[in-house]
């Protein structure tokens, strides 16, 4: 029988290198002549080797390069376009910044600058651009903190930067995550002019009061609109409860129970006299914490079992029986999963008492009320099968129901 050739090599990058350098050269340079981005990419490893001058000379000539062309983007070329710029976004972040720091800031945010222009020339309906440099703002204030330890100017240029595109920087800032500094967020905050009426730049000063622990500059930015919503009103109130500025606290959360102008989503269509907007979970759930914060624990209690008989909230009321004394959070028990079995929505209820658990409690609900049930019940399949063990005839007539 005739031998089977041998298998040629694996194609990797060890494999390769026993082709020698000139022979890979001559490879290189065939495959750059068909792939124009490979050979950009090529001009600026060579160009890193031969120092941080020469590797910030081209990629400046790349990014004016891309600022100046006004050529539209097709959803065909827009893969290339984002392979071009992580090309270029890589050899700023990992070349040039390695070694001159303040030299890759300003690169790298010359390279945001290009945002704005090819949002505009760009098919980017699955919001792959914008995606790209949103990932890259991590980089971005990793390489402003490095910089600034280096040379203290450079925060003047991130500040710049930010007043040049205040609305996309608004998204960078809130992408950066633990990579925008305290430190960072205030240095900023003291080079930016924070009573700016650029479009979007209410949104910067409040991320980066955010970032710096700066909750008067924070509530500062807030709108009279906002301070009306209770979600938002519920958000100020807590932030002022760490800070444990409770007086504060209880006038962000009363802010929102009167209907004015700057309450329109609740308010709008309605008369001042129609009453205070219908309040929400976490309007609800801090005036909790603020009660206890006032040493109210009886009204925090009986607003937790309100909510609890409004809602069958069983967090509300796992809330509720941790603060009961012994015994007297078995009786509370009891009155609940009482008030469970007559709740007006027979599907509420049972939902609750099957997740509680309280099966034997479930069963007699479906017992007694399983005709009330007038939709399909989307889990009676998951529910009958916890049931079926010890309440089967319960378990049968909950897969007979609608």
């Amino acid at each position: 029988m005739a031998r089977r050739p041998a298998s040629p090599k694996r194609l990797n990058a060890a494999n390769l290198s026993g082709l020698g350098a000139e022979r890979l050269g001559e490879l290189l340079m065939q495959a750059a002549d068909a792939d124009a981005i490979l050979k950009r990419r090529l001009r600026l490893v060579m160009a890193a080797e031969a120092g941080p001058d020469l590797l910030a000379l081209e990629i400046d000539k790349r990014l004016t390069t891309i600022a100046a062309s006004r050529a539209r983007v097709s959803w065909r070329k827009r893969p290339d376009l984002l392979r071009d710029l992580e090309i270029l976004r890589a050899a700023i972040v990992d070349d040039l910044a390695e070694v001159a720091p303040a030299m890759g800031l300003e690169r790298l945010i010359g390279w945001f600058d290009l945002f704005r222009g090819l949002a505009t020339r760009v098919n980017d309906q699955k919001g792959e651009l914008a995606d790209a440099f949103e990932t890259a703002a991590l980089d971005l204030w990793r390489m402003a903190e490095d910089a600034v330890r280096t040379d203290d100017s450079t925060v003047g240029l991130m500040a710049e930067a930010v007043a040049r595109q205040p609305l996309e920087y608004a998204r960078w800032i809130g992408a950066g995550g633990e990579d925008l500094t305290a430190d960072m967020a205030k240095r900023l905050l003291d080079r930016l002019d924070t009573a700016s009426t650029a479009r979007g730049m209410r949104t910067v000063v409040r991320r980066l009061a955010d970032r710096a622990g700066d909750l008067d500059l924070w509530l500062s930015m807030t709108t009279p609109e906002e301070r009306g919503s209770p979600d938002f009103a519920a958000v100020m109130a807590k932030r002022l409860l760490v800070a444990d500025r409770i007086p504060e606290a209880r006038q962000a959360l009363e802010a929102a129970l009167k209907p004015s102008a700057g309450n329109r989503r609740w308010t709008f269509g309605r008369s001042p006299q129609a009453g205070p907007p219908v309040l929400t979970p976490a309007w609800e759930a801090t005036s909790i914490d603020l009660l206890e914060a006032e040493g109210r624990k009886d009204e925090a209690q009986d607003l937790r079992w309100a909510m609890f008989e409004r809602d069958l909230s069983a967090p509300v009321l796992r809330a509720y029986l941790a603060r009961l004394p012994d015994f007297e959070d078995v009786e509370a028990l009891d009155r609940a999963l009482a008030h469970a079995a007559t709740y007006a929505d027979v599907e509420t209820a049972l939902g609750f008492l099957m997740d509680w658990p309280a099966h034997r409690e479930a069963a007699a609900l479906v017992e007694r009320r399983i005709r009330e049930v007038r939709a399909p019940l989307p889990l009676k399949a998951d529910w009958a099968a916890r049931l079926a063990q010890k309440y089967p005839d319960a378990a049968e007539r909950l897969l007979a129901a609608p």
